[in-house]
Protein backbone atom coordinates (compact mmCIF):
# COMPACT_ATOMS: atom_id res chain seq x y z
CA UNK A 1 0.00 0.00 0.00
CA UNK A 2 1.34 3.41 -0.97
CA UNK A 3 0.20 7.04 -1.22
CA UNK A 4 -1.22 6.66 -4.73
CA UNK A 5 -3.28 3.62 -3.73
CA UNK A 6 -4.73 5.28 -0.61
CA UNK A 7 -5.66 8.47 -2.49
CA UNK A 8 -7.31 6.60 -5.36
CA UNK A 9 -9.33 4.47 -2.93
CA UNK A 10 -10.56 7.51 -0.99
CA UNK A 11 -11.45 9.46 -4.13
CA UNK A 12 -13.55 6.52 -5.29
CA UNK A 13 -15.20 6.06 -1.90
CA UNK A 14 -16.11 9.75 -1.65
CA UNK A 15 -17.13 10.08 -5.30
CA UNK A 16 -14.54 12.81 -5.93
CA UNK A 17 -12.35 13.62 -8.93
CA UNK A 18 -8.62 14.29 -9.26
CA UNK A 19 -9.45 17.87 -10.16
CA UNK A 20 -11.24 18.35 -6.82
CA UNK A 21 -8.22 17.04 -4.95
CA UNK A 22 -5.85 19.28 -6.93
CA UNK A 23 -7.79 22.40 -5.95
CA UNK A 24 -7.98 21.40 -2.29
CA UNK A 25 -4.26 20.60 -2.17
CA UNK A 26 -3.39 23.79 -4.11
CA UNK A 27 -1.48 21.96 -6.82
CA UNK A 28 -2.11 21.42 -10.52
CA UNK A 29 -4.26 18.58 -11.81
CA UNK A 30 -1.23 17.42 -13.79
CA UNK A 31 0.72 16.95 -10.56
CA UNK A 32 -2.08 14.86 -8.99
CA UNK A 33 -2.36 12.77 -12.15
CA UNK A 34 1.38 12.00 -12.17
CA UNK A 35 1.29 11.23 -8.45
CA UNK A 36 -1.57 8.75 -8.80
CA UNK A 37 -0.03 7.03 -11.83
CA UNK A 38 3.31 6.85 -9.98
CA UNK A 39 5.07 8.85 -12.68
CA UNK A 40 6.04 11.31 -9.94
CA UNK A 41 7.37 10.22 -6.56
CA UNK A 42 5.44 11.42 -3.50
CA UNK A 43 7.01 14.39 -1.70
CA UNK A 44 8.93 13.74 1.50
CA UNK A 45 6.52 13.87 4.47
CA UNK A 46 8.59 16.44 6.39
CA UNK A 47 9.04 18.86 3.49
CA UNK A 48 5.54 19.89 2.42
CA UNK A 49 2.05 20.67 3.71
CA UNK A 50 0.45 18.88 0.79
CA UNK A 51 -0.30 15.78 2.86
CA UNK A 52 -2.14 17.80 5.52
CA UNK A 53 -4.33 19.41 2.85
CA UNK A 54 -5.05 16.07 1.24
CA UNK A 55 -5.83 14.44 4.59
CA UNK A 56 -8.42 17.11 5.35
CA UNK A 57 -10.01 16.91 1.91
CA UNK A 58 -10.11 13.09 1.87
CA UNK A 59 -11.37 12.97 5.48
CA UNK A 60 -8.40 10.92 6.64
CA UNK A 61 -6.86 11.08 10.14
CA UNK A 62 -4.30 13.86 10.51
CA UNK A 63 -0.89 12.68 9.34
CA UNK A 64 -2.21 9.52 7.65
CA UNK A 65 -0.77 10.13 4.17
CA UNK A 66 2.56 11.31 5.57
CA UNK A 67 2.77 8.09 7.59
CA UNK A 68 1.97 5.98 4.52
CA UNK A 69 4.60 7.87 2.50
CA UNK A 70 7.25 7.32 5.17
CA UNK A 71 6.51 3.58 5.41
CA UNK A 72 6.63 3.24 1.62
CA UNK A 73 10.01 5.01 1.49
CA UNK A 74 11.46 2.71 4.15
CA UNK A 75 10.19 -0.39 2.35
CA UNK A 76 11.78 0.82 -0.88
CA UNK A 77 15.09 1.41 0.88
CA UNK A 78 14.92 -2.07 2.41
CA UNK A 79 14.51 -3.56 -1.05
CA UNK A 80 17.43 -1.54 -2.40
CA UNK A 81 19.85 -1.80 0.51
CA UNK A 82 18.78 -4.81 2.51
CA UNK A 83 17.46 -4.83 6.06
CA UNK A 84 20.34 -3.56 8.19
CA UNK A 85 20.72 -1.37 11.23
CA UNK A 86 24.44 -0.74 10.70
CA UNK A 87 25.63 2.67 9.46
CA UNK A 88 25.89 2.72 5.69
CA UNK A 89 29.08 4.79 5.76
CA UNK A 90 31.19 3.80 8.80
CA UNK A 91 34.31 5.28 7.19
CA UNK A 92 32.80 8.71 6.53
CA UNK A 93 30.38 9.39 9.39
CA UNK A 94 33.16 10.81 11.58
CA UNK A 95 34.14 13.10 8.71
CA UNK A 96 30.56 14.30 8.25
CA UNK A 97 30.16 15.11 11.92
CA UNK A 98 33.60 16.70 12.10
CA UNK A 99 32.85 19.03 9.18
CA UNK A 100 29.29 19.87 10.26
CA UNK A 101 28.69 23.34 11.70
CA UNK A 102 29.16 23.24 15.48
CA UNK A 103 25.64 24.43 16.29
CA UNK A 104 24.12 21.67 14.13
CA UNK A 105 26.28 18.68 15.14
CA UNK A 106 24.10 17.40 17.99
CA UNK A 107 20.94 17.45 15.90
CA UNK A 108 22.62 15.90 12.86
CA UNK A 109 24.24 13.16 14.96
CA UNK A 110 20.84 12.16 16.36
CA UNK A 111 19.40 11.96 12.83
CA UNK A 112 22.30 9.91 11.45
CA UNK A 113 22.11 7.44 14.31
CA UNK A 114 18.33 7.19 14.01
CA UNK A 115 18.26 6.51 10.25
CA UNK A 116 19.42 2.94 9.61
CA UNK A 117 19.08 3.47 5.86
CA UNK A 118 21.03 6.74 5.89
CA UNK A 119 18.73 9.11 3.99
CA UNK A 120 20.49 12.26 5.23
CA UNK A 121 23.88 10.58 5.26
CA UNK A 122 23.58 9.57 1.60
CA UNK A 123 22.35 13.03 0.57
CA UNK A 124 25.21 14.93 2.23
CA UNK A 125 27.88 12.41 1.20
CA UNK A 126 26.80 12.52 -2.44
CA UNK A 127 26.85 16.32 -2.51
CA UNK A 128 30.29 16.44 -0.87
CA UNK A 129 31.54 14.08 -3.57
CA UNK A 130 29.93 16.20 -6.30
CA UNK A 131 31.53 19.39 -5.00
CA UNK A 132 34.90 17.69 -4.66
CA UNK A 133 34.64 16.47 -8.26
CA UNK A 134 34.72 12.76 -7.38
CA UNK A 135 32.87 10.25 -9.53
CA UNK A 136 32.19 7.01 -7.76
CA UNK A 137 29.97 4.75 -5.72
CA UNK A 138 29.03 6.32 -2.40
CA UNK A 139 28.72 2.84 -0.90
CA UNK A 140 32.37 2.00 -1.57
CA UNK A 141 34.43 5.02 -0.63
CA UNK A 142 38.12 4.34 -0.25
CA UNK A 143 40.25 5.67 2.60
CA UNK A 144 42.06 7.82 0.02
CA UNK A 145 38.79 9.45 -1.11
CA UNK A 146 37.77 10.15 2.48
CA UNK A 147 41.17 11.73 3.12
CA UNK A 148 40.79 13.86 -0.02
CA UNK A 149 37.37 15.05 1.12
CA UNK A 150 38.86 15.95 4.48
CA UNK A 151 41.48 18.06 2.71
CA UNK A 152 39.03 19.79 0.36
CA UNK A 153 35.97 20.44 2.56
CA UNK A 154 36.10 23.06 5.28
CA UNK A 155 32.53 22.73 6.59
CA UNK A 156 28.91 22.01 5.67
CA UNK A 157 25.53 23.01 7.07
CA UNK A 158 21.94 22.06 6.34
CA UNK A 159 18.57 23.63 7.07
CA UNK A 160 16.59 20.61 8.23
CA UNK A 161 13.27 22.32 7.49
CA UNK A 162 13.99 23.03 3.79
CA UNK A 163 16.97 20.70 3.22
CA UNK A 164 18.99 23.62 1.87
CA UNK A 165 22.58 22.38 1.95
CA UNK A 166 25.63 24.68 2.06
CA UNK A 167 29.16 23.36 1.56
CA UNK A 168 32.26 25.50 2.14
CA UNK A 169 35.55 24.49 0.53
CA UNK A 170 38.96 25.22 2.00
CA UNK A 171 40.68 28.39 0.77
CA UNK A 172 42.65 28.07 -2.43
CA UNK A 173 44.50 30.79 -4.32
CA UNK A 174 42.30 32.52 -6.88
CA UNK A 175 39.18 30.49 -6.03
CA UNK A 176 37.60 32.59 -3.26
CA UNK A 177 34.38 33.21 -5.23
CA UNK A 178 33.80 29.46 -5.59
CA UNK A 179 34.33 28.46 -1.98
CA UNK A 180 30.68 28.22 -0.96
CA UNK A 181 28.31 25.89 -2.83
CA UNK A 182 24.60 25.96 -2.08
CA UNK A 183 22.02 23.29 -2.98
CA UNK A 184 18.29 23.86 -2.60
CA UNK A 185 15.88 20.95 -2.81
CA UNK A 186 12.59 22.69 -3.61
CA UNK A 187 9.34 20.76 -3.62
CA UNK A 188 7.47 22.23 -6.57
CA UNK A 189 4.21 20.49 -5.77
CA UNK A 190 2.91 23.18 -3.45
CA UNK A 191 1.87 26.50 -4.93
CA UNK A 192 3.83 29.26 -3.23
CA UNK A 193 2.05 32.41 -4.42
CA UNK A 194 -0.85 33.46 -2.20
CA UNK A 195 -2.66 35.00 -5.17
CA UNK A 196 -2.54 31.72 -7.05
CA UNK A 197 -3.85 29.87 -4.00
CA UNK A 198 -6.80 32.26 -3.82
CA UNK A 199 -7.39 31.89 -7.55
CA UNK A 200 -7.46 28.08 -7.35
CA UNK A 201 -9.73 28.15 -4.32
CA UNK A 202 -12.37 30.29 -6.07
CA UNK A 203 -14.37 28.25 -8.65
CA UNK A 204 -15.82 31.45 -10.11
CA UNK A 205 -12.28 32.43 -11.20
CA UNK A 206 -10.57 29.12 -11.93
CA UNK A 207 -13.49 26.72 -12.44
CA UNK A 208 -13.09 26.49 -16.22
CA UNK A 209 -9.28 26.40 -16.35
CA UNK A 210 -7.79 23.40 -18.13
CA UNK A 211 -4.85 21.34 -16.89
CA UNK A 212 -2.51 22.99 -19.41
CA UNK A 213 -3.67 26.48 -18.45
CA UNK A 214 -3.14 25.77 -14.74
CA UNK A 215 0.35 24.45 -15.45
CA UNK A 216 1.13 27.69 -17.29
CA UNK A 217 -0.18 29.90 -14.47
CA UNK A 218 1.66 27.90 -11.82
CA UNK A 219 4.91 28.39 -13.74
CA UNK A 220 4.76 32.19 -13.63
CA UNK A 221 7.42 33.78 -11.40
CA UNK A 222 7.64 37.32 -10.00
CA UNK A 223 10.45 39.23 -8.32
CA UNK A 224 9.45 41.69 -5.63
CA UNK A 225 5.73 41.60 -6.51
CA UNK A 226 2.82 39.47 -5.31
CA UNK A 227 -0.01 39.13 -7.84
CA UNK A 228 -3.62 38.76 -6.71
CA UNK A 229 -6.20 36.16 -7.65
CA UNK A 230 -7.67 38.70 -10.09
CA UNK A 231 -4.33 38.94 -11.87
CA UNK A 232 -4.34 35.18 -12.51
CA UNK A 233 -7.93 35.37 -13.76
CA UNK A 234 -7.01 38.12 -16.22
CA UNK A 235 -3.90 36.22 -17.25
CA UNK A 236 -6.13 33.23 -17.97
CA UNK A 237 -8.37 35.36 -20.18
CA UNK A 238 -5.34 36.79 -21.98
CA UNK A 239 -4.12 33.25 -22.59
CA UNK A 240 -7.44 32.37 -24.23
CA UNK A 241 -7.74 35.51 -26.36
CA UNK A 242 -6.80 34.60 -29.97
CA UNK A 243 -5.88 38.25 -30.65
CA UNK A 244 -2.86 37.85 -28.35
CA UNK A 245 -1.27 35.12 -30.46
CA UNK A 246 -0.12 34.87 -34.05
CA UNK A 247 -1.04 31.86 -36.14
CA UNK A 248 1.76 29.37 -36.77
Amino acid sequence: MDVAFVIRERLEELGLEQRDLARAAQVTESYVSQLLTRKKAPPAPNRTEIYDRMDRFLKLPHGELAKVAELARKEELKRELGDTSEPLFPNIRDLLLGKCRDERVKEVRAILEGQPFGELERLVTQKLLDVAGFAGDIFHLSAKQVASLDALIESWDIDLATFTLEITLRRRAGREAERVRRFEFVDVAVVQEGGLEDFLADPSLSGTATEQELDFLAGLRFKGRRPTALYYYRELQNLRDPLHFRSL
